[in-house]
């Protein structure tokens, strides 16, 4: 009896204490309240009653049993132990809501027992038969076709346009040689050593230069070959709505006082026109003449510039009168001046000095369509024929009076053009010797002479900036 009632008491004992720790964990968890209430709501059951509702009668296991199949069964929250604090972290599903009937109210969502995804009927794609190259016909590549025509034909163009010229100013330089070292010691000669072979220089594609020299009455003769750009295609196209001819230019620099002093030029309209409006000597000593197939016998279609009318006449003789209308087609100007300076500068009115002038004699050809440069030669001779008879000819006393005056009116001109520029450039000039001298003089440690240049330089000042006075005479009664 006493073994009895001493385990009795022993368990009393021990209910007590387990009484008042179960208290002391309540008092101590935060969330005790939400766990009494979440057991009371069926929201989750502690491990614990699980097991021991299994255990029991057949009855209660299986009244248990229904109220879980009602319910659905929720996670339970793992309590995580830290070091700082201790708190019970609920692990909800983020996809929970989606086993909510309620969430998806009036949505057509289909049939739930559809089958699954995998097991339906694939869906019909059209799928277009495109081939594998779809730029099968050389059609499609015309634009590439005609760039790369294009392209070789400015290049055969460039070759066969290049070799033409090269033939043709070889052509001529073999027709006019004989004449050429007849008149002249060196043909060809550019002043190089190292041009072992003297003839013809290549300047560029359509650009050929002869140097000649030696020969009395001159100091020199240049003559260039001025070629159709054949070799540049769009310039080829250009000339077939202007049509153009190959030329050639002489230009040979007369001796100082070989000839007298006059002006004069004679050519097709179009060219002296223009001629007329490039060149100095020609735009202010010369006037056109009117009419000049009445006065001087010209070829209709030739204009004339004049300065003296002795002189004109006098180069317009029978002979040249005769040379210009037979090779009328050929010639294009011919030009005397003992003022040439080259075409008119920009800038001329900034110059304080006059251009250095030079007598000579200019003169322009075409050449022949179908090469045959015999038809030209009579041509040179003509040019030297006009040598000769500049160096003969002299004009009368009136004559080379008005060319006189023509020269002085003109350097007039130019003086009184140029009057402003040159006071400025005669003023800076004083002023730069002044400064000079200052420098000098501050540079001499001698400070009487630089009292001097001080007391001089003040009594200037003053001078200048006095007023003007002007004198007047008075005559006596």
């Amino acid at each position: 009896m006493r073994p009895v009632f001493a385990f009795l008491l022993l368990a009393l004992i021990c209910a007590c204490q387990a009484q008042s720790d179960f208290e002391e964990g309540d008092n101590d968890n935060d969330f005790a309240e939400f766990d009494d209430e979440f057991v009371g709501s069926n929201y989750y059951t502690e491990p614990a009653a699980k097991n021991a509702e299994s255990n029991s009668a057949g009855e209660a296991g299986g009244a248990i049993g229904s109220r879980e199949e009602q319910v659905p069964p929720r996670k339970q929250p793992q309590i995580v132990d830290d070091d700082e604090e201790d708190g019970l972290v609920e692990e909800d599903d983020e996809f929970e809501h989606f086993q909510d009937e309620e969430e998806f109210e009036g949505y057509d969502g289909g049939d739930a027992k559809d089958p699954p995804i995998d097991e339906q009927a694939e869906p019909k794609l059209n799928i277009p038969n495109i081939p594998l190259h779809f730029r099968t016909h050389w059609d499609s590549y015309w634009m590439e076709m005609l760039m790369v025509a294009g392209l070789l034909a400015y290049f055969a163009n460039f070759f066969a346009g290049k070799a033409k010229n090269a033939r043709l100013a070889q052509l001529w330089f073999s027709t006019h040689k004989a004449l050429l070292d007849e008149n002249f010691a060196l043909v060809g000669d550019d002043g190089k050593p190292e041009n072992e072979s003297p003839g013809l220089i290549k300047e560029s594609e359509s650009l050929y230069t002869l140097w000649c020299s030696g020969r009395t009455c001159c100091e020199g003769m240049l003559v260039e070959l001025k070629m159709i750009k054949r070799q540049d295609l769009v310039s080829l196209v250009a000339g077939l709505m202007r049509p153009q001819l190959d030329t050639v230019h002489i230009k040979i620099d007369l001796t100082r006082g070989l000839m007298d002093s006059f002006v004069f030029a004679v050519g097709t309209k179009k060219t002296i026109t223009k001629v007329f409006k490039e060149y100095t000597d020609l735009s202010k000593f010369c006037s056109l003449v009117g009419k000049p197939e009445d006065r001087y016998n010209v070829p209709n279609g030739f204009a004339v510039l004049s300065e003296v009318p002795e002189a004109t006449s006098a180069i317009l003789e029978s002979r040249i009168i005769t040379a210009l209308n037979k090779y009328q087609s050929y010639i294009d100007y011919l030009h005397i001046s003992d003022q040439f300076s080259g075409p008119i500068q920009q800038e001329e009115g900034n110059t304080l000095k006059q251009l250095e002038t030079k007598p000579v004699l200019l003169a322009g050809f075409n050449l022949p369509k179908h090469a045959e440069m015999e038809t030209i030669k009579p041509l040179l001779l003509l040019i030297f024929y006009l040598m000769e008879r500049l160096k003969t000819y002299r004009m009368s006393k009136e004559g080379k009076s008005k060319s006189d005056k023509n020269r002085q009116r003109v350097e007039e001109e130019f003086l009184k053009s140029t009057h402003a520029a040159r006071a400025e450039a005669a003023a800076q000039r004083r002023e730069d010797k002044r400064k000079q001298e200052k420098e000098r003089i501050l540079a001499d440690e001698d400070p009487e002479k630089q009292r001097r240049w001080e007391a001089k330089e003040q009594k200037r000042q003053a001078k200048k900036n006095a007023p003007k006075m002007k004198r007047l005479a008075v005559k006596s009664l």
